[in-house]
This record gives C-alpha cells, structure tokens and sequence, in this order.
C-alpha cells in the first residue's frame, strides 16, 4: 500500500535539560518548589502591570502557580518532616 506521506524522521530527544536520574526525591521537590515560588512572584507582578479583563485571568493563573506550591511544600514536609 502506497502512503501519501513519508514517515518522519525518528528523531533523538534533547538531553540539555535532563534531571539526573539518581537525583534524591527532597532535592527535586526544594527545586519544584523555588521555581514556583519564582512563577507566582512573576506572574502576580506581571498581572499589577494589566488592566482589568487580563489582569483577573493572569490573577488565575497566579493562584494555580501557589496552589501548586503550596503542594509542593506540603510533599517537600512529608519527605523530611523536620
């Protein structure tokens, strides 16, 4: 059977942003956790900057950005109770 378009070339994914493998649970969730801490700081400085309509959608996705975080923590707090 003839197909009207070639496969594609099989393509090897990027390593530049690999997680190592054998990297510890706690390292990842205090790294998961600083970078949504940064997001929420952004986003919540990027909506001030905005007028009313995209200004309570970018105030969402801030609140997704904490909620996130906030779940984060919580996990971070179950790995190493302290």
């Amino acid at each position: 059977m003839f197909k009207p378009t070639p496969n594609p070339p099989t393509r090897k994914p990027s390593t530049m942003y690999t997680i190592v493998p054998d990297k510890d649970s706690e390292s990842l969730l205090a790294h998961a956790c600083d970078a949504l801490a940064s997001a929420s700081v952004l986003s919540s400085d990027f909506a001030a900057r905005l007028e009313w309509p995209d200004r309570q959608t970018a105030m969402a996705i801030q609140q997704l950005v904490m909620l996130a975080d906030l779940a984060v923590n919580r996990a971070l707090d179950n790995v190493d109770p302290a």
